[in-house]
């Protein structure tokens, strides 16, 4: 394991207001939406999000968009680890919904590799509803394919680096 934090309440609102913090330059949807990273290594990827409206369809629980927005975001981190930090991108998600995540509701995130090749990787992702008075209850289970080494634009040739220095940092 590279790096795992644990969260105070105040922390996680700092990370969430903070231009510069993991989750923003990590992933800025995930990070627009509250999602925190706990855990970061070629070998899981872990975080937690609160159910807000700003993630919620109409009928007040966790939007089957974001649940997927979440699965391709750290199984994203993760492949791009376990490549030694090459820029990857999702060829393929399927994800089941199993069970909603209602609005207040702490949804656990956990992602691991299935297969990790040199050009091809294959992630599961696990989202949790978790809630202190009742155990976790699994929300949807995802896979994702990624495609490792795309090339690295120009302008954006410094972003293993910063990558790199967040997870050691983690």
């Amino acid at each position: 394991m590279i790096g795992k934090r644990k969260l105070l309440p105040s922390l996680v609102k700092s990370l969430i207001m903070d231009p510069k913090s993991p989750e923003f330059i990590l992933d800025p949807p995930l990070h627009s939406l509250g999602f925190v990273f706990e855990e970061l290594s070629a070998t899981r990827v872990s975080g937690r999000l609160t159910v807000t409206d700003k993630c919620c369809q109409p009928f007040k629980v966790l939007h089957g968009g974001v649940s997927a927005l979440i699965a391709e975001g750290v199984a994203s981190v993760g492949a791009g680890i376990a490549s030694g930090y090459k820029r990857v991108a999702g060829i393929h998600l399927s994800i089941h919904h199993l069970r909603p995540a209602a609005l207040g509701d702490s949804v656990f995130a956990e992602s691991f590799p299935v297969s990790a090749g040199k050009n091809i990787q294959v992630w599961e992702v696990r989202l949790w509803k978790t809630k202190k008075t009742e155990n976790k209850k699994l929300v949807s289970t995802s896979r994702v394919t990624l495609f490792c080494g795309v090339p690295i634009p120009d302008h954006v040739k410094d972003a293993p680096d910063q990558v790199k220095k967040i997870v050691s940092k983690l």
